[in-house]
């Protein structure tokens, strides 16, 4: 025997904690002499004798008890292993690499990442800041398991998309402004404008809504960072487009005023899934960001 066998130190500790040979066979389902011969083989492995077999019960040598204290160590690491391998089969326990934007980062993220502790503590989430282009071609690559993404979305291979979610674009602009209820293109394109980067679907959302009012805009500055965005409108230094969190949990600041657009302007999110990650850990995170059920349903 070259190597130790992990059922030859299960019937050696299994000896040491009934008593006996005889003991430790029937607990295992094991033939008496298989029970010997194992013993046998462990103690010619070792060059040691283990254990004192007599007429009373077997008691293990000084040899023996320092070496079924590292049995057990062995016995219990080789369980948590196959353990740990069912449960990531299982989808349990993993680590998921998900990609969003900065405003899904800080509004939607948080209360599905504090469910899936809860839920499922073992699965471990990689969050990536990224555009929804970025995203879509890593899910395609196979770097990234899940995504929230602006819709719609072009094919990839590999990648499915469900709708999540409706987001109202409302218009921030500074609270010292005169401003009408509703504001419409033209009144925004004669003020400074503080928009997403154009690598965004923000950016093209509301560059197609100005463009279908025939008006042109020019933006001040272009950020890809909405907490950014807000600290400069509130700031004075110009009004910006962007999704109405109406989640969001903090006050909004006095030096903000937020106003509906006219016509209104709607964004679309979805969760986009490689086909590699389905199966997985990335489908309790995909539960988890998928909005709760009525519970009066």
């Amino acid at each position: 025997m070259r190597e130790l066998s992990l059922d030859h130190l299960r019937t050696l500790v299994a000896i040491a904690d009934l008593g006996s040979l005889a003991n430790a066979a029937r607990a295992l389902h094991l033939a008496a002499p298989t029970v010997t011969v194992q013993i046998a083989e462990l103690e010619s492995r070792l060059g040691g004798q283990l254990l004192v077999r007599g007429r009373g019960p077997a008691q293990a040598t000084a040899l023996g008890e320092r070496f079924i204290a590292r049995a057990r160590r062995l016995l219990a690491d080789a369980d948590d292993a196959v353990e740990d391998v069912r449960r990531q089969l299982a989808g349990q326990t993993g680590r998921v690499r998900v990609g969003a934007s900065t405003g899904a980062i800080a509004h939607l993220l948080p209360p599905a990442l504090e469910r899936l502790a809860r839920d499922h503590p073992g699965i471990d989430v990689n969050v990536q800041v990224l555009t929804s282009n970025d995203s879509m071609a890593r899910l395609a690559a196979g770097s990234l398991d899940l995504a929230v993404v602006a819709l719609p979305q072009a094919p990839a291979r590999g990648v499915h998309v469900t709708p999540l979610r409706r987001e109202a674009v409302v218009a921030f602009l500074p609270a010292t402004w005169k401003a009408p209820r509703r504001l419409t293109p033209q009144w925004l394109a004669e003020r400074p404008l503080i928009m997403n980067d154009a690598s965004t679907g923000l950016y093209r959302l509301t560059a197609e809504w100005f463009s279908a009012a025939g008006v042109h805009c020019r933006p001040r500055i272009e950020l890809n960072y909405n907490d950014a965005i807000r600290t400069l409108v509130a700031a004075g230094y110009g009004a910006a487009l962007l999704p109405e969190e109406s989640h969001e949990q903090h006050a909004r600041d006095p030096r903000i005023a937020v106003r509906p657009l006219s016509p209104a302007l709607w964004r679309q999110l979805g969760l986009a899934v490689s086909d590699r990650s389905a199966s997985g850990p990335a489908r309790f995170v995909l539960e988890a960001l998928l909005p709760e059920k009525d519970s009066a349903a």
